[in-house]
């Protein structure tokens, strides 16, 4: 075999470029086509709720803080499941300002779900069904104008279930990060203030077949207007209307290995609510 010459080295080099190019293309693309689902659908429903809830806190002058809520949230209509209870969240909350723009709070809540979709007898016989615990930790930061107040609030949770799950399809213990922007009007002389949030949840550790594209992916939308009327000197109750936007990806993995089915469910809720908060 006579050695390459220049020209030859020369006119060699686009096809080596064009299957450099073909070769680093289809690596990326090797992660879009690691699996594929065999059944795909997409669910949507649409959910009007009241939700009623009560908070009790005790605050020191130190900046520790103490409070206990309860919240209940009761579907009028729903389109998946007809009208029910919903959720019961009942939660213990410890905060600690260390300066007057930050606030760093831990708590517990304790979850009980109602009917859903896919609810059964047996289901309903067994708790580790319906009940589930959270954990959170959260820094907030917030600044206060002449008449307006700031803040921006990052939760990190870790929801934890105590059934039995395929790991494949979905996880024990899911974390998950809650990003919530707001702000609270003041008015001079009134008893009232009115108040505007938006709020991000994404996943932290979505299940591999679970993930959009490959990647983590935003659960829900939330946005939430409303006003606190301050009634007496310790005692306030808050009304609002919230609007949510929920996705979530259902996996079903088939025991032939390989058959995997997803269901993308999609729900846009209108919930109007009523809170009383006592402070003392």
């Amino acid at each position: 075999m006579r050695p390459l010459t220049l020209t030859d080295r020369f006119t060699d080099r686009p096809l080596r470029c064009k299957t450099a190019i073909a070769v680093g293309l289809l690596l990326c693309a090797l992660p879009l086509f690691a699996w594929d689902y065999e059944s795909r659908e997409t669910v949507t429903g649409n959910v009007a709720q009241l939700r009623f809830g009560a908070t009790f806190t005790k605050k020191w002058h130190n900046g520790l803080q103490l409070g206990v809520s309860e919240d209940l949230w009761f579907d009028v209509y729903n389109s998946m499941v007809g009208a029910n209870f919903r959720k019961s969240y009942t939660t213990l909350d410890f905060s600690y300002k260390p300066i007057d723009y930050l606030k760093l709070d831990v708590g517990y809540t304790l979850r009980i779900s109602g009917a859903d979709s896919t609810w059964s007898a047996t289901k309903k016989a067994d708790p580790n069904e319906w009940i589930r615990h959270r954990l959170f930790f959260s820094a907030t930061g917030s600044y206060t104008f002449q008449y307006a107040k700031i803040y921006l609030r990052e939760r990190v949770q870790l929801d934890m279930r105590t059934d039995s799950v395929n790991l494949l399809e979905k996880n024990k213990y899911n974390v998950s990060l809650r990003s919530k922007i707001g702000t609270e009007f003041i008015v001079p002389g009134k008893p009232v203030k009115p108040y505007l949030w938006l709020e991000l949840i994404n996943t932290l550790n979505a299940p591999e077949y679970q993930q959009k594209d490959g990647h983590q992916f935003i659960t829900d939308i939330r946005t939430q207007a409303g006003v606190k009327w301050r009634i007496t000197r310790l005692s306030s109750l808050d009304f609002f209307y919230r609007f949510s936007y929920g996705y979530d990806r259902d996996i079903n993995i088939t025991k032939k290995k390989g058959y995997i089915e997803l269901t993308e469910e999609k729900c846009f809720m209108h919930s109007i609510g009523i809170y009383y908060n006592l402070d003392w």
